[in-house]
């Protein structure tokens, strides 16, 4: 009988080419000290690059590695099928550049040993948390937007939008079965539908680094996103989270 998975790590890949073999060799790394069974799921979702293609040679190279193809894009939806495509007991997902050191992992599985929750989430602005690099600009709009996340969706926690989450099997599959955003405000929903479950949430420190590099383009992004989470609550209001 094959051993039970303990850890899935999920990397959302949309035009990764130039950054996945700096990633994976962080990974490896990991995955080399972790003392559990572990597994690491690639999701390439509509790439115009050779993100795929370099996946599947590093799964070829790696037995712990998967490359999944989805053709349509949004992180939203190659989060959602990284989390219903993995076996782990405990699922994470996190962005390809790692701008929190990948040893932070280990902060979110610890606990989950000794006291019960069902999804954990980076945080930047807890207490412990440390940003490094960060525009004071960027960091002023990111807390105008969360604000807006606290007020039409996501009650008391205080940094929705860090690319670290972790859930256990089960609240995995309840939360990624009811979400329907595929654009960047999926966090938010996944959080919100968590609340409306009263699933336990923990908000954990990291430390973040900035990357200029990043794909969010704060205007446009954050309107369409001021879409998304207003779906959101219509979609809770219709009952489409129960």
């Amino acid at each position: 009988m094959a051993e039970e998975t303990f850890f899935s790590l999920i990397l959302p890949a949309h035009n990764e080419e130039e950054r996945l073999p700096g990633c994976i060799e962080k990974v490896a790394a990991f995955v080399e000290s972790f003392d559990r069974t572990i597994e690491v799921l690639i999701v390439e979702n509509g790439s115009s690059d050779k993100t795929y293609e370099l996946a599947v040679n590093y799964a070829a190279k790696y037995p712990w590695l998967r490359a999944v193809k989805d053709e349509a894009r949004g992180k939203g939806r190659a989060v959602r099928t990284g989390m219903l495509q993995a076996k782990g007991k405990f699922r994470f997902f996190a962005d390809v550049d790692f701008s929190m050191p990948i040893d932070e992992i280990y902060h979110f599985i610890a606990p989950k040993l000794t006291e019960p929750y069902d999804v954990a989430i980076g945080s930047r602005e807890v207490e412990g948390a440390v940003r490094y690099d960060e525009p004071e600009f960027r960091h002023f709009t990111g807390r105008i937007f969360n604000w807006i996340v606290r007020v039409l969706a996501v009650r008391k926690l205080k940094d929705t939008q860090c690319g670290f989450k972790c859930f256990t099997a089960e609240a995995a599959e309840i939360l990624f079965r009811k979400q329907k955003i595929d654009g960047w405000a999926f966090d938010a929903e996944v959080l919100f539908i968590a609340q409306r479950h009263k699933m336990k949430i923990l908000e954990i420190p990291v430390q973040w680094y900035y990357d200029g590099s990043s794909k969010i383009n704060v205007w446009r992004d954050s309107v369409r996103m001021m879409r998304e989470l207003i779906q959101i609550r219509v979609n809770g209001f219709k009952g489409i989270y129960r």
